[in-house]
């Protein structure tokens, strides 16, 4: 088992986000995971990720306050405990319009080898 204390998590930049903060909890330089990654993502109010997709698929599970996902086919308004799997090349955006800042957790596999591994 590998732990990763919240008071140990280190930062790291997401590219195209602005006005959060990404906290990496297990995968990459946080543990020894070999399929996959989780970030806790703190987003001020006007905060987001501009319009973009990745190659593999990925999880948002909202845990505090809330997150707009706007997708090609739309936008769904995402509250606590609220979750979305966006598929492999789904183009997405996110903001929070709200006033109060929100937490999301972020789970995807490795974008270099598609999940099989880093």
């Amino acid at each position: 088992m590998h732990v990763t204390r919240i008071e140990n998590a280190k930062p790291y930049e997401a590219p195209g986000h602005f006005d959060m903060v990404g906290l990496r909890l297990q995968g990459f330089d946080a543990s020894p995971s070999e399929n996959f990654w989780t970030g806790l993502s703190h987003f001020l109010p006007g905060g987001g990720a501009g319009s973009s997709a990745s190659p593999v698929e990925k999880v948002y599970v909202v845990l505090s306050g809330e997150i707009t996902v706007i997708t090609d086919d739309g936008e769904t308004v995402l509250g606590p405990m609220d979750s979305c799997l966006l598929a492999a090349g789904e183009r997405r955006e996110i903001i929070n319009r709200s006033n109060a800042p929100a937490s999301m957790l972020v789970l995807m596999s490795y974008p270099d080898k598609a999940g099989s591994g880093r």
